[in-house]
């Protein structure tokens, strides 16, 4: 008897959130609402960034399973063992933590909340984005006779529209980032490892988090800063190489804060740029304002893309672009999370709607061994309103604000 499957932990107080109750049971009524429309049962959230977004609690997998059960009138999360209280904390609603003893304990839990075998249960929404075939597999042998429905690309249009306590958050983090590239920026010198920079912009960044919070979980946060060849790929790692004069540098700080990640990305010189450094660093500075220009409601994300491009083509440079030239924020990180619905790309034609949040950053490469060799990015955070996009990001981008000047 001592060897139970499943047990309530509510150890504690429920932790302060950044999102009233008002909010949380908002985004699970709409949730809900397309419940009730799609005549599904239950759904059954397995991703880091639905459980997030609907639950409030941002789980740490190792290996486990966790889980966000919603159903007509009750929200629980799944949750192992080694957790303890957290889940329960953090989450808006209930929570039932599973053991190891047994490996079906996972879905164990998941008949014991559903009541089966159930006759009402017949549909469960889950995440065909997100679960894996051999999740999918011991799904239905633990729910034999059900049918599942791919839920993913609904809850992610419904993320896609932010909330005002959300664009609050986003403004914080924001904010956070322009903390932590001003913290790059006063550490560069010719000489200086790209680590050590990253670290003092990480350290900022977590500690201004840290104080602007009652209560916060401190997780995720972290920089990339690039210098010379590494700046050829927007998600390079940091690694120990040492900064030079007349380097083109990277600048990269994402704040994580309540499991929502910003952003800011600036490129900047070590000392001194060449003339070709500084030509194509001026092409990218004004393509990106031109971008800022056109983020508001009505436009498409591919008629963004397209304008954007001809830009590009008209200095030559159309075949240096690598990617997107911007995306949706919000429940987001480098390890989970994308509303591709809302990216800046020639294949999206979603328009712009009121509550968005969207970056611009478009970026050049300019491969090793060519005049002006490195890349070149910016990227600023909007939120879409009525009428226009309200820019958040406050950190100065381009020639005279980020040549880095020699010290000592």
């Amino acid at each position: 008897m001592d060897m139970i499957r499943t047990y309530e932990m509510e150890n504690g107080e429920k932790a302060w959130l950044p999102f009233s109750r008002e909010e949380m049971e908002s985004r699970q009524s709409r949730l809900r609402t397309l419940m009730a429309a799609r005549r599904i049962d239950a759904c059954l959230f397995t991703s880091y960034h639905n459980i997030c977004y609907f639950s409030g609690f941002l789980y740490c997998s190792f290996g486990r399973r966790y889980g966000f059960l919603v159903t007509e009138s009750e929200a629980t999360t799944i949750s192992a063992g080694i957790d303890g209280g957290q889940p329960w904390r953090r989450t808006h609603g209930s929570a039932l933590t599973y053991t190891d003893w047994r490996r079906d304990n996972y879905f164990f839990a998941i008949q014991s909340l559903l009541k089966m075998p159930n006759p009402s249960i017949k549909r469960i929404g889950i995440e065909f984005d997100h679960v894996s075939l051999d999740l999918r597999a011991q799904l239905e042998a633990a729910l034999p006779g059900v049918e599942f429905i791919d839920i993913a690309y609904d809850t992610q249009q419904q993320r896609t529209i932010k909330s005002a306590e959300e664009h609050a958050l986003i403004r914080k983090g924001a904010n956070v980032a322009d903390i932590g590239g001003q913290a790059v920026y006063d550490a560069i010198h010719a000489g200086a490892h790209e680590h050590e920079v990253a670290i003092a912009s990480t350290n900022a960044m977590i500690r201004e988090i840290a104080k602007s919070f009652p209560f916060v979980e401190l997780m995720d946060t972290w920089t990339w800063f690039q210098s010379g060849i590494n700046t050829d790929g927007a998600h390079n790692p940091v690694t120990n190489r040492k900064v030079e004069a007349g380097d083109i540098l990277s600048l990269n700080c994402f704040p994580m804060i309540f499991g929502y990640y910003t952003a800011l990305e600036r490129t900047l010189f070590c000392e001194h740029a060449s003339d070709e450094h500084l030509r194509l660093w001026e092409i990218n500075c004004d393509i990106h304002r031109a971008g800022l220009e056109l983020i508001k409601p009505g436009a498409r994300c591919c008629d963004i893309a397209s304008e954007l491009n001809e830009i590009y083509r008209s200095h030559n440079l159309l075949q240096y672009r690598s990617f997107g030239y911007g995306h949706s924020f919000g429940v987001l990180s480098h390890y989970y999370g994308r509303e591709a619905s809302v990216e800046l790309r020639e294949d999206v034609e979603t328009v712009l709607e009121p509550g968005m949040v969207v970056s611009m950053e478009p970026m050049i490469m300019i491969p090793e061994g060519q005049p002006g060799a490195g890349g070149y990015r910016e990227h600023d955070i909007l939120i879409v309103g009525e009428t226009g996009a309200e820019n958040v990001t406050g950190f100065p981008f381009g020639p005279e604000h980020n040549i880095v000047p020699k010290r000592g």
